[in-house]
């Protein structure tokens, strides 16, 4: 692997592998096993695109609109507290809603679901930051910036559809939906763990 493609590959794996609202999603669409190719290529694509504009320049967007930034926080800020909100209240209810057998549970929608993690990927400001800004800066320092990008979006595909396709190996654990329950308060109080540090910034 070319040196400038195996950097870019390191860190934009190094800066999705952390859990966060995005990753959450997948991780529990991944249980469920439900319309995993399109939420995994959805996030994909997402960071494929953002990766593409940060390598091409557009790095200083925030520069160049100061309105944008604060924008795009309180707006995933408010976002990921209704978000967050609703999987604590899942987790506070229980019931058949968090059922894991595929034939006991109705699938969701493939509109719903595809809406819900492409806000939470365009509606994050850490996205930016990380994807056009840093990435974007960094891939200059390269003299091949085109290659270190390719690089960063191999290492996102790689990244999501693994963390979807392997999540469904955690199936059997969450036939119980005592199980649900805590994944879902698990996912309820990182969103609203991530909104307040996007609104107190």
């Amino acid at each position: 692997m070319p040196p400038n493609l195996l950097a870019g590959f390191g860190l934009g794996f190094s800066l999705i592998l952390a859990i966060g609202a995005q990753n959450a999603f997948v991780l529990r669409q991944g249980i469920r096993r439900q319309h995993l190719f399109w939420i995994c290529l959805a996030c994909a694509g997402s960071d494929a695109l953002l990766i593409t504009a940060g390598v091409l320049g557009f790095g200083r967007l925030a520069e160049v609109m100061p309105w944008f930034e604060p924008l795009m926080r309180f707006g995933g800020g408010g976002f990921l507290i209704w978000y967050g909100g609703r999987s604590l209240l899942s987790a506070w209810q229980g019931g058949a809603t968090l059922q894991a057998a595929g034939a006991a549970q109705a699938p969701q929608p493939l509109l719903p679901v595809l809406t819900t993690v492409l806000a939470l990927t365009w509606l994050n400001p850490h996205v930016y930051l990380d994807t056009v800004v840093l990435l974007g800066a960094i891939s200059a320092q390269y003299p091949d910036p085109g290659l270190f990008g390719l690089g960063a979006v191999l290492a996102s595909f790689v990244f999501f559809f693994s963390l979807g396709y392997g999540a469904s190996l955690l199936a059997p654990v969450f036939a119980r939906p005592r199980a649900w329950q805590v994944l879902d308060g698990l996912v309820g109080l990182t969103m609203w763990a991530i909104a307040a540090k996007l609104i107190m910034m």
